[in-house]
C-alpha cells in the first residue's frame, strides 16, 4: 500500500464499521432464532400463534442478508468468476479488479439511490402485525448500498493511490 498515514487509518475505520455491521447482524441473527423458539413454543405448547414472528423475520433476514453482503464487499468475498482476470498480466490484472471495484461502488450507489425512493414510499406503509413503517425494511436495502459505495469506492481509490506498490493475489493457485 502507499506510504501514507491516512490509509490505514481509513483502513481501521473502515474496519470498525465491518465489525458494527457483524455486530448488528448476529444479533438480528440472534433475535430471528429466539423469535423462532417462542413461535414454535407458543403454537405447540400455549395453543396460542404468535402471528407477529413472521413479519418479524421478514424484517430481520432483511438486515441479515443485505449487512453480509456489505461485509463481503469489504472483505473482499464477494461473489466473482476470476478465472480470466487471473489469465491476464500483472497490470491488466490491476486494471481490472479496480474496475470490479468502482463497478461496485456504483452499484452501490444506485442501490442508494432506489431505497431511498422505496423508504420514501413506503413510510406511509405499515408491516403488518410490527405496526412500524415499510421503511425500515427498506433500510437495509439504503444502509447495504451506502456500505458497499463506501467500501469497493475506498478501496478503488487506495488501490488508484498506491497502483506501484500492491500485487494482486492469484486465487487458487494450485488449480
Amino acid at each position: 500500500m502507499i506510504k501514507s498515514s491516512f490509509l490505514p487509518a481509513i483502513d481501521r475505520g473502515l474496519g470498525l464499521v465491518r465489525l458494527l455491521c457483524m455486530v448488528v447482524a448476529s444479533a438480528a441473527l440472534a433475535v430471528l432464532i429466539v423469535s423462532f423458539g417462542w413461535l414454535v413454543f407458543g403454537r405447540y405448547v400455549l395453543n396460542v400463534t404468535p402471528t407477529w414472528v413472521e413479519q418479524l423475520a421478514l424484517l430481520l433476514i432483511c438486515y441479515i442478508a443485505f449487512l453480509g453482503a456489505a461485509i463481503g464487499v469489504r472483505d473482499d468475498t464477494h461473489i466473482g468468476v476470476t478465472l480470466f482476470r487471473d489469465l491476464l498480466p500483472v497490470p491488466a490484472r490491476k486494471v481490472a479488479i479496480i474496475i470490479v471495484d468502482i463497478s461496485l461502488a456504483v452499484f452501490g450507489a444506485v442501490m442508494v439511490v432506489a431505497g431511498i425512493t422505496l423508504m420514501r414510499f413506503g413510510w406511509d406503509t405499515m408491516l403488518p402485525m410490527l405496526d412500524i413503517p415499510e421503511t425500515f425494511r427498506t433500510l437495509a436495502i439504503t444502509s447495504c448500498g451506502g456500505l458497499v459505495m463506501l467500501f469497493a469506492g475506498l478501496r478503488a481509490a487506495s488501490r488508484c493511490l498506491s497502483f506501484k506498490d500492491w500485487a494482486p493475489e492469484i486465487e487458487f493457485k494450485d488449480i
